[in-house]
Parts: C-alpha cells; sequence; structure tokens
C-alpha cells in the first residue's frame, strides 16, 4: 500500500523590520501535510528564520482554513542560508553560478529573480566547512552577503572549527 503525500500551502507570519525588510508580511512555504495537524516542509523558505526544509512542525488552521505554523516538532538537521548576490548585479548567469558552485559540494538550491537570492538548502551530510568556506570567499570577494536562516550545532561547530588547509 502506498502512502500518497498531501501538498499543502503553510503561511509564516513576519516582522518586517524599519527598513522594509523582509518584503514581505506573509510567507507562504510548500509542505506534506502529514495528517496529524503537522506538515513536513517540502521546500528551502525565502525570508523566515529558524526553519529548514524537511522539519516538521505543528499547524493550524484559521476560519479560512489556510494552514499557519506553529512550533517544530522535529529539526530536519539542514541548514537554510540565504545570498543576496551582487556579483554581476545578481543577474541569473550569477545566480546560477552560485547554485553550479553550490551542487558541486550537496547542497540544493533556488535563485529568485526578484531580490537577487539565492536560499540554499544545506543537507546535514555536504562538507559543511567547504560549503562556508565557499560563502566566506564570495562574500570577502564582495560576490554576495550571506545571512545564516536556518544553522544546526554541527553548522556552528564546523564554523569554529580552525582551517588546517590554510
Amino acid at each position: 500500500m502506498t502512502i500518497e503525500s498531501h501538498h499543502v500551502k503553510v503561511g509564516f507570519r513576519l516582522e518586517v523590520d524599519e527598513d522594509g525588510w523582509p518584503p514581505v508580511g506573509v510567507e507562504s512555504v510548500w509542505a506534506v501535510d502529514l495528517g496529524d495537524a503537522t506538515a513536513r516542509l517540502a521546500n528551502t523558505p525565502w525570508f523566515v528564520r529558524g526553519i529548514a526544509n524537511g522539519d516538521v512542525l505543528r499547524t493550524h488552521a484559521d476560519a479560512d482554513g489556510r494552514l499557519w505554523a506553529g512550533d517544530v516538532v522535529r529539526n530536519s538537521e539542514n541548514c537554510t542560508i540565504r545570498l543576496i548576490v551582487l556579483r554581476d548585479g545578481g543577474t541569473a548567469a550569477a545566480r546560477q553560478s552560485v547554485l553550479n558552485a553550490s551542487w558541486e559540494l550537496r547542497v540544493g538550491g533556488e535563485g529568485v529573480d526578484q531580490f537577487r537570492m539565492i536560499a540554499l538548502d544545506v543537507p546535514p551530510e555536504a562538507d559543511l566547512r567547504k560549503v562556508q568556506q565557499l560563502l566566506d570567499h564570495g562574500e570577502s570577494k564582495g560576490w554576495w552577503h550571506v545571512e545564516e536562516g536556518c544553522v544546526t550545532p554541527a553548522w556552528t561547530t564546523a564554523r569554529e572549527s580552525p582551517d588546517i588547509h590554510s
């Protein structure tokens, strides 16, 4: 017997800061409805902090039937890293070159033209230190700005470990 997954949109309310960031007050993220008032995220969030692709969240429906995110029930151990691509004005080609380099490190992601952004989904089996070195290198060159949207203890440990190859 196979269980068919049911994809739903789960809403997250966001606080917009005095600079107007993030540029939206609500972000909707695709998730798989697990049928018990929980859902497993099925893509990487653009703006929500503290969650990652694969995390399982409690959900609740409002009067209109829209699902809203609650607390995290189980972390996926994935990290969410966002980049604002500055190189070449954040063109599609510049964003694609970052994605290509990330894929070589077993990191998934996608770009969005409107904000010159890339959202990276860093799985726990990726070489976290190499991913961080790539991100740090690009940031030091002025190619992008990095935001750690959701990181794990493993990410933090990799960040704090000395680079033995320097």
